[in-house]
C-alpha cells in the first residue's frame, strides 16, 4: 500500500509539474524519484526501478528513432500534402468534412505524426473553408478526429511502443483497431460533427495560399513509401515472415525519396525527421522511468483489488489506463508508455491477449491527449489561428471522438478478439 501510494504521489506531482509548464521530461523524472522515495523503495531501489522501466523501453526508442525517416520524407518531399490535397480534391466540397477527416486519418495512418498531420492540411483545409463559408471550429474537429483514428492504426510511437510493452507484433497491433478507426471517422463526421454549434467562418491570413503554389510529387509517387511500409509489415500476417519496424520503416523512406524523385531533400528530410523523433525518444525515458516506479510498487494491486480480478477487469483496465495516463501527460505517446508498461502484465495475467490489450491501451490514449497542457493543443490551435478560448470549446468533441475509438475498439475485441493471440 505505501508504494501504491508513493507511485501515486509521483505522477500527481508530476502533473503538477507539467501543469505549471515544467518541461514534461524532468516533470516525469521528478515524479519518478518522489514516487520511488515516498514509497519507501530508498535510493537504490528508485535508481534501480527508474533505470529498469527505462531499460525496457529502449528497443522501442530505436525503433521510433528508425522511424523519423519515413515521416521526415512524407513532410518535406511534399508527399504528405500531395496525398491530402489529392483526397480533397477528389472527394469534393459537398464532402470537406469526410475529406479532411480522411486526409489526416491517411497521414497519420502512414507514419506522420497527428499533429504534423493537422499542420499539414490547415492550409488546404482554411481555403476551402473560407470558400465554402464553414466555421474552422467545425473544421478543427474534423482534422483531430481523422488524425486521432488514423492514430491507432499507425507505425507511430505509440502504437510502437505499445505493442513492444506487450510484446504483440506491431502490425498485428495495426490491424486490429482498424474497423474502430474506420467507423471512428464516419462517426465523426456524420455524428459529433453536426453536433456541433455552426459558428462563423472567418478569414485566416491570406499568406497560407502561398503554400498551395508548391509544385508537389505525384499521388502515386507519395504514396508509394507508405505502401511499402505496410506491405513490409503485412508479410507476418499473412505469409509468416517478420519484417520489423527498424527496418520497414527506413526502407519506406528511400522508397520515398526515389518515387517523388526528391533527392535534394534527402538531408533535410532525415534531419526533420531526427528532430521530431529525438524529442520523443527523450519524452520516452521519462516515462520510461516513471513507468519503472509505478510497474515495482503495488498500484497495480492495488486497482486489481479495487477492479476485481479476471478479464473484464483487463478488458476495462486496458483503455482505461491509456485514458488516465493520457490525461496526466497530455500526450498520446506518453499516455500509451504509461499504461502499458505500467499495467500491461496485470492486464495479460486477466487473460487478454497481447495484441488486444496492446490494441486497446492504443484506443483509450486518444481520450485525453489533446488537454491544455500538452503540445497538440496549442500545436493544432494554430494551426488554423484559433484563440486558446475557443480551442477550449473544442476539448468535449474531442473527447467524445477518443471515447467512441476506445469503445469501438473494446467492442472489437469482445466480437472477434476473444481467444485469440
Amino acid at each position: 500500500m505505501i508504494s501504491a501510494i508513493g507511485a501515486i504521489i509521483g505522477l500527481l506531482l508530476a502533473i503538477v509539474l507539467i501543469l505549471r509548464k515544467v518541461s514534461p521530461v524532468y516533470s516525469l523524472l521528478l515524479g519518478a524519484v518522489a514516487g520511488g522515495l515516498a514509497g519507501g523503495m530508498g535510493i537504490e531501489s528508485t535508481v534501480s526501478n527508474i533505470i529498469s522501466g527505462v531499460k525496457d523501453i529502449t528497443p522501442a526508442i530505436v525503433r521510433i528513432i528508425t522511424a523519423g525517416v519515413l515521416s521526415g520524407v512524407l513532410i518535406k518531399t511534399g508527399a504528405a500534402a500531395s496525398i491530402a490535397r489529392t483526397i480533397v480534391e477528389r472527394l469534393g466540397s459537398r464532402h470537406i468534412f469526410l475529406a479532411l477527416a480522411l486526409s489526416t486519418m491517411l497521414l497519420t495512418a502512414v507514419g506522420v505524426f497527428v499533429d504534423v498531420a493537422v499542420i499539414t492540411v490547415a492550409p488546404i483545409a482554411i481555403l476551402i473553408a473560407e470558400r465554402q463559408g464553414v466555421s474552422k471550429f467545425k473544421m478543427l474537429l474534423a482534422l483531430v478526429g481523422g488524425g486521432k483514428c488514423g492514430n491507432i492504426i499507425s507505425p507511430n510511437p505509440n502504437t510502437i511502443i505499445a505493442a513492444e510493452n506487450f510484446s504483440a507484433p506491431l502490425s498485428s497491433v495495426m490491424m486490429a483497431n482498424i474497423g474502430a478507426a474506420i467507423l471512428g471517422l464516419l462517426i465523426t463526421v456524420y455524428l459529433i460533427i453536426p453536433l456541433m454549434p455552426k459558428g462563423q467562418a472567418e478569414t485566416v491570413a491570406a499568406n497560407r495560399e502561398r503554400g498551395s503554389e508548391e509544385r508537389l510529387p505525384s499521388f502515386i509517387a507519395s504514396i508509394a513509401g507508405p505502401l511499402v511500409v505496410i506491405l513490409l509489415l503485412a508479410l507476418r500476417p499473412v505469409v509468416g515472415i517478420s519484417v520489423d519496424p527498424l527496418i520497414a520503416l527506413p526502407i519506406g523512406g528511400v522508397v520515398g525519396i526515389i518515387a517523388t524523385g526528391r533527392w535534394n531533400k534527402t538531408a533535410e528530410s532525415l534531419t526533420f525527421g531526427l528532430e521530431k523523433m529525438s524529442v520523443v525518444a527523450v519524452l520516452l525515458v521519462s516515462t520510461g522511468a516513471i513507468a519503472g516506479i509505478i510497474k515495482a510498487s503495488s498500484l497495480t494491486d492495488l486497482l486489481i483489488s479495487f477492479m476485481g480480478s479476471g478479464e473484464s477487469a483487463g478488458i476495462v483496465m486496458a483503455p482505461l489506463s491509456g485514458a488516465v495516463m493520457s490525461a496526466a501527460t497530455a500526450s498520446t505517446t506518453a499516455g500509451a508508455t504509461i499504461a502499458s508498461a505500467s499495467f500491461a502484465p496485470t492486464i495479460l495475467s486477466a487473460g487478454v491477449a497481447a495484441l488486444w490489450g496492446a490494441a486497446m491501451v492504443n484506443a483509450g490514449a486518444t481520450v485525453l491527449d489533446h488537454l491544455p497542457h500538452g503540445s497538440f493543443f496549442h500545436a493544432t490551435g494554430g494551426a488554423v489561428e484559433m484563440g486558446i478560448k475557443e480551442r477550449l470549446r473544442l476539448i468535449p468533441y474531442e473527447s467524445l471522438v477518443g471515447l467512441v475509438l476506445s469503445v469501438l475498439s473494446l467492442v472489437t475485441y469482445l466480437t472477434f478478439g476473444r481467444g485469440g493471440a
